[in-house]
């Protein structure tokens, strides 16, 4: 994947902020230490350390939020297939206390960026616990280790398959491994939609309740709640 390498001032630490993050008080507290924080239109990470470490930064809320949209493992994805070292930062006290969601929703999806992806996960308490963590990271890989910093010119497109497991995974209580060992075993989304509670109990992980669960999602006429209606 093409990069671009940096020239920085010898003995300083220099970190690539993306711009979404540059007016964060992630930045501010950067500003205080001694290294050059840089706002660049970054398509993977929210933080570049080095020509090897990018870093997804998450506070519990967003992290919530994005295992629901389904944005956090495409974010994962990309981040895994552009740098050796990637990272996850995900910043709060309380990541089960976001929302009125299962815990193991949330476990679940912790799993799979721990296992599946191999993605390292680091927990911070606030936005300068965070800035610290990522100083001696970009200090160790770039003054320690003499690494350069370098931007990832590109991000990796989502495959077919990848699409189709994300929309599967979207039903409830279907993790990724799931949603694959769905996909194989009824080859589309459509053969899967249509699927009778029997069908769907053939696959495995899929019990009477998951399946009956699925079936209800699938067939029950939309409603949305009262307060998402407009007046």
């Amino acid at each position: 994947m093409p990069s671009q390498s940096i020239l920085k001032p010898e003995n300083k630490v220099l970190i690539f902020a993306d711009n979404r993050e540059f007016a964060s008080k992630v930045v501010r507290e950067l500003a205080l230490m001694d290294c050059i924080v840089q706002p660049q239109q970054l398509a993977v990470a929210d933080f570049i350390l080095s020509d090897r470490v990018g870093v997804e930064r998450k506070t519990t809320a967003d992290f919530v939020s994005s295992v629901f949209d389904q944005r956090l493992f495409e974010q994962i994805r990309n981040l895994k297939n552009s740098y050796e070292k990637p990272i996850l930062i995900i910043e709060g006290v309380d990541v089960y206390g976001e929302r009125n969601v299962h815990p193991n929703s949330i476990r679940g999806a912790l799993a799979s960026i721990a296992i599946d992806y191999a993605v390292p996960i680091l927990w911070t308490q606030d936005e300068a616990e965070t800035a610290g963590m990522l100083f001696w990271i970009a200090k160790r890989e770039q003054l320690d280790l003499g690494r350069p910093v370098a931007i990832r010119a590109e991000k990796r497109r989502t495959t077919l398959s990848e699409h189709q497991e994300f929309l599967v995974a979207g039903l409830p209580d279907v993790n990724r491994v799931r949603a694959r060992a769905l996909l194989e075993h009824l080859r589309t989304p459509e053969k899967l939609f249509r699927a009778s509670e029997e069908r769907l109990q053939k696959v495995g992980g899929i019990g009477p309740v998951l399946a009956r669960r699925i079936r209800e999602v699938l067939t029950s006429e939309y409603a949305p709640a009262e307060g998402s209606k407009k007046a």
